[in-house]
C-alpha cells in the first residue's frame, strides 16, 4: 500500500472518478490547471493506504493518439476504423499513465466492440465473446455495453513494455497465414490480404536470422497488421501485433525490409528500450545495424549496401535541415520544452547506425556480435540512456574509448570524420550515374534493366537538386518515374520536380498529399512546395491542399504538417 501523491499524465482527457475499487470510496485528485502544449495536464491522485485505484475517464475528439475513420477513409467504405498511434508521447491521450518508457507497464483490456468488427493489440489475444453485465464499471451502463450488437475482445500483456507501446486497431479486419508465427491482418479486401501475404512470405527467415544475431525470440507472435493510407509511420514496433503503412506493399518484397525494421526492434526497442527520447538512437540505431544485418543474410549484401546508401544520403540531408539547430545532429539531444514529433529524424536511425558500424569495424564482426548478445542479455526488459551503453562497452571492450572518439559521436553535432558511405559497386554506380545527369546525360536502357524501386531511389536522391524542368520531364518521359507504384520513388522523383519549378507535376504532388498520410512523405512533400524564396503557386497549393486533406491525416502528421506551414508562411 501507498500513502501520498502519485502524478500521471494526461492529455485531452476528461476524467469521471477515482475510487478504491475494494470500498468504492472516491480519492481524492487533481488535475492542473496550466495545460502543457506538449505535455499535456498533470494528475495528482492522493493516496492512503491504498494499493490499488480505479481511474473513469474518458477520452476527446482531440486525443493525439486516435485516428477515428469515418467509413470513406477505409478500402471498403462500408464500416468506421479506429487505431492508435502513441510514440513518442501520445499513450497519455487515450489512458492516464506515466508516460516514459523509463516506466514499464503490463495490461490487460476488454474491449467492447460491435460485433461486425474485430479488434487486435499489442498483446495476447484471450477471447472474443458475449459482454458480461457489471463488468463494465463506471465506464457506461449495462444497456451499451451489453447491447445485442456487441461483442467484446480480451486481451492481456504479461511483459512489461513501455507505454508508447500500447496499440490496438478495430475496423473491418482479416488476416492471412504467412508463418508459423505470423498472421498478416488488414482490412477484409482479398487484393489487400493477397498482396501483403506475399510481399511479407519472408517473414519467418527473418524472425530466424533475429534470433540468430539477438537471441531468442521473446514474444511468442509476431503478427503484422497493415493499415488504412492515413498511418503516419512506416511501421510501428508494436509488440506481438507490428503496425505498417500500406505504401510498404511494393509488389518486390522490398518492402519486407521495413518488416526486418520492425522485427528487429523485437530485441532493440522493445527488450532494451530507451530511458527518454533524448536517447531515441539506443532504439532506432541499432534496429537500423540489425534490420540491415537480416536484409543483408536474407536479400544479399547489395541490398543491403543501397539500404546503407539511402541511409547516408538520409543522414546528409538532416545535417542541411538542422543546421540552424545543431543541438538535433546529436545522437545524445536535450529536448527539454521540445516536441519529439518536431525534431523527428533519421539523425537517430543513420547517425546512430554509423556509431554501431564503426564499433564494428573497429573489434571485427565476429566480437561485435557476442558483445550484442550479451549486451542484449544483460540488459533485456530495462529502460537505460546513453551513459548505461557506453559504460558496458568500455567494460567488454576494454580501451575502445582510445580507438573511438566515443564522446565526439554521441555528444558531438554532425557527422564525425570516421563515419563511412557503403562500399559497393552497384552503390558506386548509381551514385555516379546520378552525378553524370548535371552534364545532361540520362541513365541508358541497358544501365537500368535490373533496377528496383531502392535503385531508382538511390539514384534521385542523389540527382543535383536544381536541374532544368525539361530534364526532369525528359527522365519521366523515358522511365515513368512520377507514376511508379512505390511511393519512395514517386516521392523522391516529385520532390525534384517541385524543386525545379517543374509545374507539370503539381497535380500529381496534390493526389499523392491526399491518398498517403506517411510523413515520410508528407514532410518532405509540403516542404519543398513552400521553403524559399518566391514560391507564391506552390503556397498556394500547399495550403488548399492541406485545408481539404487535413481530416484525413492522424492528428501527429496534422501537427507536422502545421509545423512546417506556420514556419515558412
Amino acid at each position: 500500500p501507498f500513502s501520498g501523491d502519485l502524478f500521471l499524465d494526461t492529455r485531452a482527457l476528461s476524467i469521471t472518478s477515482i475510487v478504491d475499487p475494494d470500498t468504492n470510496s472516491p480519492i481524492p485528485f487533481s488535475l492542473s490547471s496550466e495545460i502543457d502544449p506538449i505535455k499535456g495536464a498533470l494528475l495528482t491522485v492522493t493516496l492512503s493506504d491504498q494499493s490499488k485505484f480505479l481511474i473513469s475517464f474518458q477520452t476527446s475528439p482531440n486525443s493525439s493518439a486516435l485516428q477515428w475513420l469515418t467509413p470513406p477513409q477505409t478500402f471498403n467504405k462500408t464500416l468506421p476504423f479506429v487505431y492508435t498511434q502513441c510514440q513518442a508521447i501520445h499513450a497519455r491521450s487515450i489512458f492516464p499513465c506515466q508516460d516514459t518508457p523509463a516506466a514499464r507497464i503490463t495490461y490487460s483490456a476488454k474491449i467492447n466492440i460491435p460485433r461486425v468488427l474485430s479488434a487486435v493489440m499489442s498483446a495476447r489475444h484471450v477471447e472474443r465473446r458475449v459482454p458480461t453485465a457489471g463488468e463494465a464499471g463506471a465506464a457506461c451502463d449495462d444497456s451499451m455495453w451489453c447491447a445485442e450488437d456487441r461483442i467484446v475482445e480480451e486481451f492481456v500483456m504479461e511483459q512489461p513494455i513501455p507505454p508508447y507501446l500500447f496499440a490496438f486497431a478495430v475496423g473491418e479486419i482479416s488476416h492471412r497465414e504467412v508463418g508459423p508465427r505470423t498472421r498478416v491482418y488488414a482490412e477484409s479486401v482479398p487484393s489487400v490480404l493477397d498482396s501483403a501475404a506475399r510481399e511479407f512470405a519472408g517473414t519467418e527467415d527473418m524472425i530466424r536470422q533475429g534470433e540468430k544475431l539477438f537471441g531468442p525470440y521473446d514474444w511468442e507472435r509476431f503478427d503484422l497488421l497493415v493499415l488504412p493510407p492515413s498511418f503516419p509511420y512506416g511501421g510501428m514496433e508494436n509488440p506481438r501485433m507490428v503496425f505498417l503503412t500500406p505504401t510498404v506493399i511494393k509488389g518486390d518484397a522490398t518492402g519486407a525490409q521495413v518488416v526486418a525494421h520492425e522485427l528487429a526492434h523485437s530485441w532493440t526497442g522493445n527488450l532494451i528500450t530507451n530511458k527518454n527520447n533524448e536517447h531515441f538512437w539506443l532504439n532506432e540505431g541499432f534496429t537500423t545495424y540489425a534490420e540491415r544485418r537480416i536484409v543483408e543474410v536474407v536479400q544479399g549484401e547489395d541490398r543491403a549496401a543501397l539500404n546503407i546508401g539511402i541511409g547516408w544520403k538520409g543522414l546528409n540531408d538532416e545535417m542541411e535541415r538542422f543546421k540552424d539547430n545543431m543541438e538535433f545532429t546529436k545522437l545524445k539531444t536535450n529536448q527539454e520544452g521540445v516536441d519529439p514529433d518536431d525534431v523527428y529524424s533519421q539523425v537517430p536511425y543513420e547517425k546512430g547506425f554509423q556509431f554501431l558500424w564503426r564499433i564494428e569495424r573497429q573489434i571485427g564482426r565476429p566480437a561485435f556480435d557476442e558483445f550484442v548478445k550479451k549486451y542484449i542479455t544483460t540488459f533485456k526488459f530495462q529502460s537505460i540512456d546513453t551513459e548505461t551503453f557506453l559504460d558496458f562497452l568500455k567494460a567488454n571492450v576494454p580501451d575502445i574509448e582510445k580507438e573511438i572518439n566515443l564522446e565526439l559521436w554521441t555528444e558531438g553535432t554532425g557527422i564525425p570524420p570516421d563515419a563511412l558511405a557503403p562500399e559497393s559497386k552497384l552503390y558506386t554506380k548509381i551514385t555516379s550515374l546520378a552525378h553524370e545527369f548535371i552534364n545532361g546525360r540520362m541513365p541508358r536502357d541497358d544501365e537500368v534493366a535490373e533496377w528496383g524501386g531502392q535503385e531508382w531511389e538511390l539514384y534521385l536522391e542523389f540527382l543535383p537538386k536544381s536541374v532544368e524542368a525539361s530534364q526532369v520531364s525528359a527522365l519521366d518521359a523515358r522511365y515513368r518515374l512520377a507514376e511508379s507504384k512505390d511511393y519512395e520513388v514517386k516521392v523522391a522523383f516529385l520532390q525534384l520536380a517541385i524543386s525545379s519549378g517543374c509545374r507539370d507535376y503539381y497535380g500529381e504532388v496534390e493526389k499523392t498529399l491526399k491518398e498517403v498520410g506517411r510523413m515520410k512523405y508528407l514532410r518532405p512533400l509540403y516542404t519543398y512546395l513552400v521553403q524559399g524564396p518566391g514560391k507564391e503557386e506552390e503556397k498556394i497549393l500547399a495550403k488548399r491542399v492541406f485545408a481539404e486533406t487535413r481530416a484525413c491525416y492522424h492528428p501527429i502528421a496534422q501537427g507536422v504538417v502545421e509545423a512546417i506551414l506556420s514556419k515558412h508562411l
